[in-house]
């Protein structure tokens, strides 16, 4: 039995449950893909309707148990709303905050709008912090509670600062907006230690999405697979790290 926007079930409740934000498409949809593989339920959450119930379909027909979550992580109501569904369904084992916004190609920053700057931290940052305070609680009650940051090679400071380094144009909104999510996640991690949640920072690399016009190099299933590692932890695995591929990511 799959339901496509929440709904009690038993067989879903015996299922580890995932909601994966922006996961209608790109990077966070081959996340949810790849966690439902495994045999997780997966919550397909996006703003758009349309694009979302697709998504569900496409999920659906590789046997995957996809629900839909309306939501939009830059509205309490819309994040109060999705936290409801989850919370109906009886258990929530791992939160990747995928959703995100660019705010454009190129940022000078002599010349960024600060309406720009805002749109970058208020999808990058403060829904992120909305959605995981929101789902926490439920997150508390699963026995292997995982939370998954995905941020970007051009959040790393230590990169931003050295020229040889491939970080791409001038990002003046995007790019600390990702250094700050990087250094929200260590606090979290910080007042988490202990309580069995483990909240990491994920760098998917360079990804072909519609969110840099598909000119990155790698595919979705390759930026995908370092947040599904960090979603599935062992329970001495790491928090309060960022993650590639290969390792370790300089901050």
């Amino acid at each position: 039995m799959v339901m496509v926007d929440g709904g009690r079930d038993a067989g879903h409740m015996s299922r580890q449950t995932a909601l994966v934000t922006g996961a209608n498409k790109g990077i966070g949809l081959e996340i949810a893909r790849g966690l439902g593989l495994r045999g997780w339920s997966v919550g397909v959450g996006a703003r758009s309707e349309a694009g979302r119930d697709e998504a569900v379909r496409k999920l659906q027909a590789d046997g995957i148990d996809a629900f839909g979550v309306p939501l939009d992580v830059t509205d309490d109501a819309s994040v109060t709303a999705a936290a409801r569904v989850l919370d109906e369904r009886g258990r929530l084992d791992a939160l990747v905050n995928n959703a995100g916004t660019t705010g454009g190609p190129t940022q000078p920053a002599t010349q960024l709008s600060i309406e720009v700057f805002r749109a970058a931290v208020e999808t990058n940052v403060f829904g992120t912090v909305r959605v995981t305070n929101a789902l926490l609680p439920l997150l508390r009650k699963s026995p292997h509670p995982r939370i998954v940051n995905m941020s970007s090679g051009v959040g790393s400071i230590t990169l931003q600062q050295d020229p040889a380094a491939p970080t791409g144009p001038i990002s003046a909104a995007y790019a600390p907006s990702k250094s700050m999510l990087n250094a929200v996640t260590v606090q979290y991690a910080k007042e988490l230690e202990g309580s069995g949640v483990l909240v990491n920072v994920a760098c998917p690399g360079f990804v072909s999405t519609a969110m840099n016009g598909f000119s990155g190099h790698r595919t979705p299933e390759q930026g995908a697979a370092i947040a599904i590692r960090l979603a599935t932890l062992a329970d001495d695995g790491p928090s309060g790290g960022f993650f590639h591929d290969d390792g370790t990511y300089p901050w």
